[in-house]
């Protein structure tokens, strides 16, 4: 399994697409981070005013380090923005924090596919600490019955990958419809926002891409896609 060029053949053009929409994603956020918002709203601001007018008040809005490290933990109930998102005036800012919101409002609203989203999150990360070891061990020990517990671990991994789209996707509308509804973008600024949020889109889907394009290399290998590789 190392140095497989059938490995290469299939992973390395996703792997190539995911390096494109890492790319991308950085680049529409810097080029977006120097348009400053009309409205003058700070992210903090913005992520404030939009669970006000969702009557959301048990969640909390803390800055944090990091860069893009903006997330919504569910479990806790906390919205935290990185500093250029939570300080900033931009229309990267903007979108950023809003698509943030979008998170708080499905919880609060109950979205299904959150729901399973948040029921899948701690059996893959579980599953993507002992797939890849499982899979290595049992094809070193010539274990058919180890490996396939590690595909089918990695399995939940990639399941939990394709709920992620719709979530995030989910997200993102929310977050243009709300900026817009409540004046908080207006006229072309709207565009701004689509361009950032449709490039953070694109991380999602490749990181989906790269975890399917891997299980079927698992599944060619372990002979249970196809004719077994001896």
């Amino acid at each position: 399994m190392f140095f497989d060029p059938l490995y290469f053949m299939i992973v390395g053009p996703v792997l190539i697409f995911s390096l494109y929409a890492q790319w991308r994603v950085k680049s529409k956020y810097k080029e977006f981070s120097q348009y400053a918002l009309s409205s003058g709203h700070t992210g903090a601001d913005i992520a404030r005013q939009i669970l006000q007018a969702n009557n959301i008040a048990d969640v909390s809005i803390e800055e944090t380090g990091g860069w893009l490290s903006d997330h919504y933990s569910p479990t806790e109930k906390v919205l935290r923005l990185s500093s250029d998102v939570y300080n900033g005036r931009s229309l990267a800012a903007a979108g950023i924090a809003a698509h943030e919101v979008g998170h708080a409002i499905q919880h609060s609203t109950g979205y299904a596919i959150m729901n399973a989203w948040q029921a899948l999150a701690k059996p893959a990360a579980v599953s993507s600490n002992l797939s890849f070891w499982l899979i290595m061990i049992g094809y070193f020990m010539h274990s058919t019955g180890m490996v396939n517990l590690g595909i089918l671990l990695f399995s939940l991994i990639v399941l939990f990958q394709i709920i992620t789209l719709p979530v995030e996707f989910d997200a993102s509308r929310r977050a243009k419809t709300l900026l817009y509804e409540h004046n908080i973008i207006r006229g072309q600024e709207y565009q701004g926002v689509a361009t950032v949020l449709n490039a953070a889109a694109m991380t999602y889907v490749a990181a989906a891409a790269a975890s399917i394009a891997q299980l079927v290399y698992f599944l060619l290998r372990a002979g249970l896609l196809g004719r077994r590789d001896d």
